[in-house]
Parts: structure tokens; sequence; C-alpha cells
């Protein structure tokens, strides 16, 4: 029988988009899994805002795989976290910890603070990670060039994206790509390319009319119905 790992990387590579509504804790995952999606993906910056921290690396670690292993607990389905960075933690740490959650994926970011990190350094960790992990992680490698520091084209993105390919990544995750260039880097990269939606677009369609076969919320799902709080708190009053 094949592993949850196995099972979640074949999803990767179906034919069909697999979408993703990122989930922070395990009433939400719950909820996530029962409308029939196939995964749980985790949203670090919704999960660090549950937990009292703000996003940006400044959820300590312990309690940040804590979290993760309560929404692996409570759902059948394969579980793929969002790690930031990886907290600071050596490579080999992040995976074994990881791992000891009960989930078969990580989200992996390559940049810290809004500064982008080398490719080379950023591939490195990844290939120790993979290295540690072996086929029992489905590793998602984001590539922040559209959003931090200044290198922003299409050239920096694939660049970044292919040397993280050779590192071991299974898909890779130019965030906030223009879905004018998605294609293109679609193209450029090769292999599976996760893309961003939100409640408010784009929309899954769009992304996988563009090439993308994984398509995640981050935290915007989250902040939505955060927004939705917001304005439902005076009726209640």
């Amino acid at each position: 029988m094949p592993t949850q790992a196995a099972v979640f990387r074949a999803m990767h590579h179906a034919g069909t988009p697999l979408v993703l509504p990122n989930a922070w804790d395990p009433v939400s995952a719950r909820i996530v899994a029962e409308a029939g999606f196939p995964a749980i993906a985790t949203s670090s910056g919704a999960m660090a805002r549950v937990l009292g921290y703000d996003d940006g690396q400044l959820t300590p670690p312990e309690e940040m795989f804590s979290a993760v292993a309560r929404i692996a607990r409570v759902v059948d389905v394969p579980v793929t976290a969002d790690l930031e960075a990886g907290y600071g933690l050596p490579a080999k740490e992040f995976a074994e910890r990881l791992l000891e959650t009960g989930a078969v994926g990580c989200n992996l970011e390559d940049s810290v603070g809004d500064v982008l990190t080398e490719p080379a350094k950023h591939a490195d960790y990844l290939a120790e990670v993979r290295a540690t992990a072996g086929a029992d992680l489905v590793i998602n490698a984001r590539i922040d060039s559209f959003i931090a520091g200044t290198s922003r084209d299409v050239a920096e993105a694939v660049r970044r994206g292919r040397e993280y390919r050779r590192a071991g990544a299974d898909c890779t995750y130019p965030i906030f790509a223009p879905i004018d260039v998605l294609p293109e880097v679609v193209a450029g990269i090769g292999g599976p390319i996760n893309a961003h939606a939100a409640p408010d677009g784009p929309t899954p369609a769009e992304l996988a009319a563009a090439g993308a076969i994984r398509i995640s919320y981050g935290t915007s799902v989250h902040r939505h119905l955060m927004d939705v709080l917001r304005q439902l708190l005076p009726s209640l009053s």
C-alpha cells in the first residue's frame, strides 16, 4: 500500500489541478477535508496569528510543529506544512522534527525578512532536507523573487526554480508570479508548479490555464474569514 507521501506526490502528476485551501487549526483542517479536498496544506501566516505571533519566522518552532501535529492527527488525508524558511533550524533537525508531526510535505521559502536567500544556499538546505527525509516528504520550494529583494523578473524565478528542482524539490512555488508571465515561468522551470489563488482571484481555473498544477490560498482564506467576523461583530452587540 502506498504511503501518504507517495499518494500526495502522485497528486502533483495526476493531470488535474491540486487545489489546497490552506488550514490553520484542527477545526479548519477538518472542514477542508470534509469538503472533499484530497490533502491539507497549512498556512504559516494564519497559524502564527492563531498562536499569537506575527508572520515572518517569529513563531517558536516547537509551537509550530505542535500545531502541525494536531492538524495531522485529526484528518485522514495527507498534510503538508508551510514552515516559512525553516525557523533557523539545521536542515536535518528540521526534517526529523517535521516527520515526527505526521505531515508528509513541507513548504520552504527562500527569503527571510523580505531578503532573498542566495539560491545556492537555499538549494543546499533543500538537498539536506531531501537526504534526511528521503521519499517520505514532498518538498515544495517557494520562490520569493516576485515579492522580496530586487530581482523580480522571470529569469530570476526560473534560475532559482531550476536550482531547487536539482536539489530535490518535488514542486516549486513562484508565489505571486503575475498570471501573464506564469506560463513562461512554468515552461522555464519545468515540473509541477504551485500558484497562489485567493477568494477574490485569481481563480484556480485561471491559474491552471496558465500552467499551474498545484494551487494554494496561503493566508487569504483565513484573512477573508477574519474580515467576515469583523463585519459580523457589530450586529452581535
